[in-house]
């Protein structure tokens, strides 16, 4: 059987062995899967596998979610001659930095510059980078929450500043608000005015 380059290249990326084994986290997609899948049918038409084993591997390829999982499953097919269609495994590519990852960075460095007033972008953006990256692969994670950490602390403080402003408020005015009894002099005597029988004050 002669040699089909798209079996070498799944063996290679897998390699546990490899650099391909830095890569086993990443999310594959449902293009990757369907590749996957030809090699089974493959492996199974030339013998190399069972009835039970390709309907074992067959199920675990269309639930596997990243390149390890798949790559589990023809870690023990050899570089053969599948007799399918030509297919070749894309190339790897590294993950981009999530950009809203870096907004959310950016506007919690800001936050020093404008007084707290990006606080909520960074927050903002830094919960929707989290969300996209789950989804995407993208790298970013520690750029999100850093913003988020400088946004929250932002909302933090400001919290209380607001809270020491009412507090304060209500002190002063408790104090404002007591009745006069008297009046006092340079000297400390304090004088309460007299009053005769009939009401009128003594001269």
């Amino acid at each position: 059987m002669a040699d089909n380059p798209a079996h070498r290249a799944w063996s290679q990326h897998f390699d546990s062995r490899g650099a391909g084994a830095a890569y086993a986290s990443v999310r594959a997609s449902d293009a990757d899967r369907e590749r996957l899948v030809e090699v089974l049918k493959d492996g199974f038409a030339e013998g190399r596998l069972t009835q039970d084993e390709y309907n074992l591997r067959m199920g675990r390829a269309y639930t596997a979610r990243t390149y390890g999982e798949l790559g589990a499953l023809v870690a023990d097919l050899p570089g053969g001659a599948p007799s399918g269609p030509a297919y070749a495994f894309p190339a790897y590519r590294r993950p981009r930095t999530n950009g809203m990852a870096i907004a959310s960075l950016g506007f919690g460095i800001a936050e020093f510059f404008t007084m707290g007033l990006t606080a909520i972008p960074a927050i903002v953006f830094g919960h929707i980078a989290r969300q996209q990256m789950r989804e995407t692969g993208e790298r970013g994670h520690g750029m999100a929450k850093a913003g988020l950490i400088l946004g929250w602390t932002a909302v933090t403080l400001f919290a209380l500043l607001v809270l020491l402003a009412m507090v304060t408020g209500l002190v002063l005015a408790s104090r404002h608000g007591q009745p006069v009894t008297g009046s006092r002099l340079d000297g400390g005597i304090q004088l309460m005015p007299l009053f005769r029988r009939n009401g009128a004050p003594v001269s």
